[in-house]
């Protein structure tokens, strides 16, 4: 189940991001559990004004589908006029309010996201690289100048070798240079694979087994 909820951005903007937010289906029955939290960033395509959009790709699609996770999952709207790269401010305002007002384990904060959100991803984790215990971009891209500032963050980067879109050159260019700076990194290339290198990567409970093992 996932319901939806808005937060005001703070600062003198007064933007609100929607989200919408996966609760594990346990959580009111342990109520001093601390729960790991994912920020789940989806593509261009899902970006609006609707929520229900965002179920679309990725992680909501796999829990609207009847997937179950032992994770806080929040997954934001971005707006159709903008991009991840342009709305870092308003993620960290998301954050800190499901941190203040949810069971989150702070030491097991993930990001992950496809496309767009691969790129939001690379992005906001430079920007915020205390705050996350592992990332997950999906067929994105991010700037190699400030790899040096994720190199501690363990990451595991997935594309397909014919996406289109994004070309896989943009993720072996992360990886490359995380890895000149001495940086624990994963890298998944899907074989034939166009832009949907996102359905089998959020379908893979790997995925999920590999992120808990990662706590700040």
């Amino acid at each position: 189940m996932q319901k939806k909820c808005k937060v005001k951005q703070r600062n003198e903007n007064e933007r609100t991001l929607e989200y919408l937010l996966h609760l594990p289906e346990d959580y009111d029955q342990n109520t001093d559990k601390q729960w790991p939290l994912i920020l789940f960033l989806h593509g261009r395509g899902e970006s609006g004004t609707d929520l229900e959009r965002v179920k679309r790709q990725g992680l909501p699609k796999e829990i609207e589908e009847g997937g179950e996770f032992p994770f806080i999952i929040a997954s934001p709207q971005c707006s159709a006029d903008s991009y991840w790269t342009k709305e870092l401010e308003p993620l960290e305002s998301l954050l800190s309010e499901i941190q203040a007002n949810y069971n989150v384990d702070q030491s097991r904060i993930y990001l992950t996201g496809l496309s767009m959100g691969g790129f939001g991803t690379w992005h906001l984790s430079a920007r915020s690289p205390e705050t996350f215990a592992a990332i997950a971009p999906v067929c994105g891209g991010g700037e190699v100048e400030k790899a040096e500032a994720i190199k501690d963050i363990p990451a595991w980067v997935f594309h397909g070798d014919q996406d289109d879109i994004v070309p896989i050159e943009r993720s072996v260019e992360m990886v490359e240079a995380i890895k000149r700076h001495g940086g624990d990194i994963h890298f998944t290339v899907y074989e034939g694979v166009g832009h949907d290198s996102w359905t089998e990567t959020y379908r893979n409970p790997k995925l999920y087994e590999w992120l808990l093992q990662y706590s700040k």
